[in-house]
């Protein structure tokens, strides 16, 4: 497969096609400048991006339609032309609240349709517009979680055109063939949204999901901030890599450059976050260069099998999904 910065979608298994190419646009809330996401994704546009993640939960989705919605007026892209992921909360799985969080992200947004809706974690929260639940003594609230009940409500917006792709994120094996296997299935999920870079490579899970059709989507692709309150910081930044360092001398690329181009070039979809207009800029510039099966094959080696992303605050939770090998 010749990827190119103009065309480089992968098919999904429902007939539609999704970037590998992406951009994230989670932030903190409390430390993000207003208006920061709003011009970094117009910046993203101007650069050659198509494939834009986002949530409800980041608090920002306002300003990426905002962004969109002006690119589109200006004549720079057409709807068709970009590829909106939006996800469904953990305190919207209720069958009866889905459609209704996914119509909260569209009026948001206001768009019409998103071209990808995903289940961001198979973990259910107690029900309601309180996304952190706790309870007084600051434990998380819990709910009951019924995956096959949650994904016959993301099928029916698929059916009713709000979304014109279902996925999951987050989910292992298990979880993935809850859903594969239930009676009556009428949609696959199309992809799953998992921390995937090369000190955390997940070949068994990505394996898994080629022999389903299911497409990977990298999050974290580049390693993650250095946010102690959810991230794991005993694995090293993975930016600073002796073997990444001396490829990217080679092919006279950053470290950030090769680390994508190796999820690239193995059909990984990734969304490297950034809201720094040089390197959302470098980090599209993956496609005038390719590796060799050999470099790729030493990336490989570099795996840990050490998650930057654990989610520890959520680990006694029964669906979470991090306990099981893959």
């Amino acid at each position: 497969m010749s990827l190119t910065a103009e065309r480089h979608s992968v098919p999904l298994n429902d007939g539609n096609t999704m970037p590998l190419m992406g951009i994230g646009t989670y932030a903190d809330p409390r430390t993000t400048p207003k208006g920061l996401c709003y011009e970094s994704v117009k910046v993203a546009i101007d650069d050659g991006y198509r494939h834009i993640d986002g949530a409800l939960v980041y608090f920002n989705e306002h300003e990426v339609g905002q962004a969109i919605r002006e690119k589109i007026a200006e004549g720079k892209v057409k709807r068709e032309d970009i590829f909106y992921c939006g996800k469904l909360w953990n305190t919207f799985h209720p069958p009866e609240l889905v459609r209704p969080s996914l119509e909260r992200t569209l009026k948001t947004l206001q768009l019409d349709y998103v071209d990808l809706y995903v289940v961001e974690l198979p973990m259910a929260f107690k029900p309601g517009d309180t996304f952190y639940p706790k309870d007084d003594n600051g434990k998380y609230i819990f709910h009951k979680t019924d995956l096959c009940a949650t994904w016959e409500a993301m099928e029916a917006c698929k059916d009713a055109g709000l979304t014109k792709s279902i996925g999951v994120s987050n989910f292992n094996r298990r979880q993935l063939e809850l859903i594969l296997n239930k009676t009556g299935l009428k949609h696959r999920p199309v992809s799953n949204q998992i921390e995937c870079h090369p000190y955390f490579t997940q070949p068994k899970l990505l394996e898994y999901c080629r022999q389903k059709e299911i497409v990977v989507v990298g999050y974290s692709p580049l390693g993650t901030s250095r946010d102690e309150s959810w991230v794991n910081l005993t694995c090293p930044p993975l930016l600073k890599d002796d073997l990444l360092i001396s490829i990217g001398k080679k092919y006279r690329k950053t470290t950030a450059q090769i680390a994508l181009r190796f999820n690239v070039q193995r059909g990984v979809a990734v969304i490297p976050k950034s809201f720094n207009p040089e390197r959302i800029k470098e980090n599209f510039q993956i496609f005038d260069f390719s590796l060799t099966e050999d470099e790729l094959k030493a990336i490989e080696g570099l795996n840990k099998n050490i998650r930057f992303v654990e989610l520890k605050m959520w680990d006694e939770h029964p669906e979470y999904p991090f306990h099981d090998e893959y």
